[in-house]
């Protein structure tokens, strides 16, 4: 009996092992690629985003990195047209990605340092990693300092290269 009860266990250890061996992983990317987050909104599914405002500022500090943060909501055409072009932009992307702590949100904030400006949409703060805002880092408008138009990717670009260049020269 006890025989029989170890070849069971043995057969049923067998095809567990076999079956974990002949199916990929659910959490496994193809090709290299990074699983898509829900956190993204549509704005760089291969991006990895921070889920709130403190976990970004945490990431930013203990990495050394700019924090960007990205204000938009779901339901407005200037928001999902900036989003269109922000997630196909490869440079935009790379640099996120390899340069930034990046966070996404479609709720105001209660920290007025983040709206300088008024709450409008979308708008792109940077953040540097001793947590204060950059007031130097700009889009085109004097209205609305931190709007961002689809005309204006390549302006953005060249925040976050100044971003990035700033944090090495003043910290």
């Amino acid at each position: 009996m006890i025989r029989g009860l170890l070849s069971v266990l043995l057969v049923l250890v067998a095809v567990a092992v076999s079956s974990s061996l002949a199916k990929p992983e659910k959490n496994i990317a193809k090709r290299g690629k990074r699983i898509p987050q829900t956190l993204s909104r549509g704005w760089g599914d291969q991006l990895i985003w921070a889920q709130t405002y403190e976990e970004a500022l945490y990431w930013a500090r203990a990495q050394n990195k700019p924090l960007m943060v990205i204000f938009h909501l779901e339901d407005c055409p200037h928001s999902a047209s900036m989003k269109k072009v922000f997630a196909e932009d490869k440079d935009i992307q790379k640099v996120a990605d390899e340069d930034f702590i990046i966070l996404n949100l479609v709720y105001e904030t209660t920290d007025k340092h983040l709206s300088p400006d008024g709450q409008h949409v979308p708008r792109i703060i940077f953040v540097d990693p001793s947590m204060t805002v950059r007031a130097d880092i700009t889009g085109r408008y004097s209205n609305r300092m931190y709007a961002y138009e689809p005309s204006d990717i390549k302006l953005l670009l060249s925040n976050m290269q100044k971003a990035k260049k700033l944090l090495k020269t003043e910290l």
